[in-house]
């Protein structure tokens, strides 16, 4: 029974760009289900899954949520635990610890705009965690709209083998139902979102569906031999069990991505999507064991999705209930889980009892007694668990993979308002950070002041105005800041001696290191890119010139040096170390003479290391109507910029740029005043680039 359960679940999160029409999917899916009893719409402040104050006003999705519908499909109960992530790149943090504890994705898709900058990010955050992917073609309505383009974008943007499923009957104003190349029946929906009767396929229409029927049986032919063989001898004796059975390998190999279309605030196309995510979708048995390291041995191990296994799950997401308790979600990837039973931190070693269980949906909590091997669940009462620790079973304890978390690109100044507050702001900021772990807070030694760090302009307003609103709590804002980085242009080889021998016991340490920029096979390695560790440090002592016990105080002193740059004190991107040789002192040499040593080596010749200023640069894309355009081009290359790519979708003119972050300041304001607020652009930090000696002297200047 329990292996049936877990057959019959999907864990899923409906991923896009912005304005895609995510949430409005989403509302309508828990409609059709029955989870609902009314449909809530973005736009009108009252979405069930938008809970914050901050999105019902701006009507935009800032923190995933989470819900739990189930589905009848081909007499089969289909339990769902779905989340609904944001579209802004400011809020990736949200999408990318959705991806990690789920099992499968619907991307959605505009189908005027097709695929949009964002889309392509949350592409590649799939493939992060190697989640199958099916695709929707949303807005089948609206004027310019192209099913087969966005298809082909799929294609060639994302690089996905996109397969079109689908044919849609109508198009625009007249969109009304679609053709389903598998089962070869035209499907419509009257104005309630309820299917008609399955009919034969229009007449007008016979010919365009067999030319895409036939593409489609010869892209699944390719994936099972048999079906092939019976493809060339006999095409029409190929049953839609059989497609599907090929074609849900193919998807949960991440082989094939299946596109459907739909209309979702019309209510056209949500019965046919959750079909499919029955359909094509993993459960928990197809996504198969999660990989380990155990405590005890250090070694790689299987956890099974089997709820007799020893219990294993993640903590993906760390938020605060109405009570000011610390609400933990977690994913249960083996084992059971009962209220009672208590669970250990691998990462502080600490043992934490779960008092309270819940399914969650949205911001509303159903008490729960259990929780095992697929679930989506949530607790309080964990103190010192964080975003992407692992909950071990005390007895046999293991590490799971923990969640990438991109570094932030923007800064800005805040104080209090009132010095009363100053020790409520650290409480609230401390919480903040707890909950997002792409927001930063840093204090500038040098001016006193603290700093708030994260993706975005709207990434940081929002954390203010929940300052406000949740902390009472006014501030004092600086302009943003750009995150700038430094890195090394030359490799220096030294010999340093750290000597404080006066009276008593005194300090002595000797190294002879080679220090200068990192290698790039290191830049590429899962510890620079995932865990953001920026020291590539290489021993070569042999002999016991330094003891063994010594070597990591000279790493951690170089470490320590890295958030402090040679030009302006930015942080130093990366750095590589060799340690080639040493000297001790029988008395005086002890790991703070190592760690102080290193720590002086680096400040005698970083400047002979020839330190030079990064700035993040952003992928920029803007759309805009054609009469727009100069003017918007004009303002590109005032802000030197870099035009990429230049295309007509349908009505609209879509230009990708790279440009340096300092510039897009204030930019939305700009875009609407020439473009009569009609243009409308997204922004993604691409990478950190050097720039010119003019601009960096101003840099240095405002420093």
């Amino acid at each position: 029974m329990k292996r049936d359960r877990l057959r019959f679940l999907r864990n899923i999160g409906i991923a896009a760009h912005i304005d895609a029409g995510k949430t409005t999917l989403t509302e309508r899916i828990l409609y059709f289900t029955g989870k609902s009893h009314r449909i809530g719409e973005t736009h009108d402040g009252n979405s069930q899954m938008d809970t914050m104050k901050q999105e019902k006003e701006k009507g935009i999705t800032i923190s995933s949520a989470a819900t739990h519908t189930e589905w009848n499909h081909q007499d089969e109960q289909f339990s769902m635990n779905i989340i609904d992530t944001p579209g802004h790149v400011d809020f990736m943090i949200e999408v990318e610890r959705s991806l990690r504890v789920l099992d499968g994705m619907v991307a959605l898709f505009d189908a005027v705009s097709g695929v949009e900058s964002q889309t392509e990010t949350v592409w590649q955050q799939a493939a992060r965690y190697q989640v199958p992917v099916i695709a929707m073609v949303n807005k089948m309505d609206r004027v310019g709209a192209d099913f087969f383009e966005v298809v082909r974008q799929i294609e060639t943007r994302l690089g996905a083998n996109a397969l079109a499923i689908q044919v849609p009957i109508g198009a625009e104003d007249g969109f009304e139902g679609v053709v389903d190349l598998i089962e070869m029946k035209a499907i419509y929906w009257n104005e309630d979102g309820d299917i008609l009767e399955k009919n034969e396929i229009p007449k007008l229409q016979v010919e365009e569906v067999q030319k895409y029927r036939d593409i489609l049986l010869e892209a699944i032919a390719l994936f099972d031999e048999d079906l092939m063989t019976q493809y060339f001898e006999d095409a029409k004796s190929i049953t839609a069990e059989q497609l599907n059975f090929v074609l849900r390998k193919a998807v949960l190999n991440r082989q094939i991505v299946p596109v459907i279309m739909g209309a979702a605030y019309k209510n056209k196309g949500v019965q046919t999507l959750l079909n499919a995510v029955c359909d094509y979708l993993p459960s928990p048995i197809d996504r198969g064991a999660i990989e380990a390291t155990s405590l005890a041995n250090d070694i790689t191990v299987l956890r099974q999705p089997d709820a007799e296994e020893p219990f294993a799950g993640l903590a993906f997401k760390i938020a605060l209930d109405e009570q000011n308790r610390q609400l933990c979600f977690f994913r249960v990837y083996s084992g059971t889980l009962k209220i009672g039973d208590s669970v250990l931190n691998p990462r502080t070693g600490k043992k934490e009892r779960i008092g309270r269980l819940y399914q969650i949906h949205a911001n509303k909590r159903a008490e729960i007694q259990s929780v095992s091997a697929g679930d989506i669940a949530a607790t309080v009462g964990l103190k010192s668990v964080r975003t992407g620790d692992t909950l071990s079973e005390q007895n046999d304890p293991i590490v799971l993979e923990s969640l990438f978390v991109p570094k932030p690109v923007i800064s800005m100044a805040i104080e209090a308002k009132n010095a009363e507050q100053l020790d409520k702001l650290g409480l609230a900021l401390a919480k903040l950070q707890m909950e997002d772990p792409s927001f930063k807070v840093q204090l500038d030694e040098a001016t006193g002041q603290t700093i708030v760090l994260g993706m975005g302009e709207l990434h940081l307003m929002i954390k203010l105005d929940i300052l406000k609103e949740d902390f009472n709590i006014n501030v004092n804002v600086g302009s943003p800041k750009v995150a700038y980085q430094e890195e090394f242009t030359k490799s220096v080889q030294t010999r340093y001696r750290l000597s404080n021998q006066r009276g008593g016991t005194g300090l002595f340490a000797e190294i002879e290191v080679i220090v200068g920029p990192a290698d790039e096979a290191f830049l590429n390695i899962d510890d620079f890119l995932k865990e953001g560790k920026r020291l590539q440090f290489v021993s070569k002592i042999v002999g016991g010139t330094i003891p063994k016990e010594f070597i990591p105080s000279v790493e951690k002193g170089f470490t320590q040096m890295l958030d402090n740059g040679a030009l302006a004190g930015y942080p130093i991107q990366s750095l590589k170390v060799e340690l080639l040789d040493g000297k001790t002192h029988s008395k005086d040499s002890k790991p703070l003479a190592f760690e102080l040593c290193a720590m002086e080596t680096f400040r005698s010749i970083a400047e002979e290391m020839k330190p030079q200023l990064l700035e993040p640069m952003m992928a920029v894309e803007i759309t805009t109507p054609e009469e727009y355009l100069g003017n918007i081009l004009g303002g590109l290359n005032r802000r030197r910029s870099v035009i990429l790519s230049q295309e007509m979708i349908g009505l609209q003119n879509r230009i990708e740029a790279e440009v340096p972050l300092a510039e897009m300041f204030g930019y939305v304001n700009h875009l609407r005043s020439v473009s009569a607020g009609r243009a409308n652009y997204s922004m993604k930090f691409k990478h950190y680039a050097s720039f010119s000696e003019q601009k960096v002297e101003e840099v240095l200047a405002q420093v």
